[in-house]
């Protein structure tokens, strides 16, 4: 593949066997690369004619391509040269967050048909939202609207049994011990059938829980 303009005049700045130099990361990036795509270095050397030795001292920063070895890159795995310069991507760090909740300590928000209690509530900015819900409604005739929410919602029936309204299916009667995932955007409504008020765990993407 021939280079473009802009990837000649790229080259010729390292052109005359001078090596790039460290802070380009180039042995990261092209690990990157070749990871992406699934490849060994058997792959990569047969793509380029670079030699597996080579391709492994470059990747582990030993030694930096020459402008020849450059150019056998992005010409055998068919990419350009600003495609290989790109800084690697920082790699994500976990923070270690953890948020305990004791039973029956998690903020309670009690409505007609439901008494929810959030669980997790001082760890910010999280991608679910666990909490676990008294089901008081004994009749889908007492929900004045279907409840709905962005996102997506995971429920187990902790206690008792419950029957699931949802807006494009039939009603679902689920016992302890079932679960069920779904697109909470769909309207639904849960209704207690036991004898009990039922206890279900639900796990939503975001949204609401109202």
């Amino acid at each position: 593949m021939p280079a473009t303009t802009d990837q000649q005049a790229a080259l010729r700045i390292a052109s005359g066997r001078k090596p790039f130099v460290e802070p380009l990361r180039l042995g990261e990036r092209l690990k990157e690369l070749r990871l992406a795509n699934h490849w060994t270095l058997e792959d990569v050397s047969q793509r380029t004619g670079l030699a597996r030795s080579t391709l492994s001292k470059i990747e582990n920063n030993q030694i930096s391509p020459t402008f020849t070895a450059v150019q056998k890159l992005i010409n055998g795995l068919g990419i350009d040269l600003p495609q290989l310069l790109t800084p690697p991507r920082a790699q994500p760090r976990t923070m270690g967050r953890r948020d305990l909740t004791r039973q029956g300590k998690g903020e309670h928000h009690p409505t007609p048909t439901y008494e929810h209690e959030l669980l997790s509530c001082e760890l910010a900015q999280k991608r679910m939202i666990p909490f676990k819900t008294i089901v008081r409604a004994r009749s889908f005739d007492e929900f004045i609207e279907w409840v709905r929410h962005d996102g997506e919602e995971f429920l187990m029936v902790l206690e008792g049994e419950i029957c699931l309204y949802t807006e494009f299916y039939e009603p679902l009667q689920l016992f302890q011990g079932d679960s069920i995932y779904f697109d909470s955007d769909m309207g639904h409504a849960l209704v207690s059938l036991s004898e009990a008020d039922a206890v279900v765990l639900s796990v939503c993407t975001h949204g609401d829980t109202t």
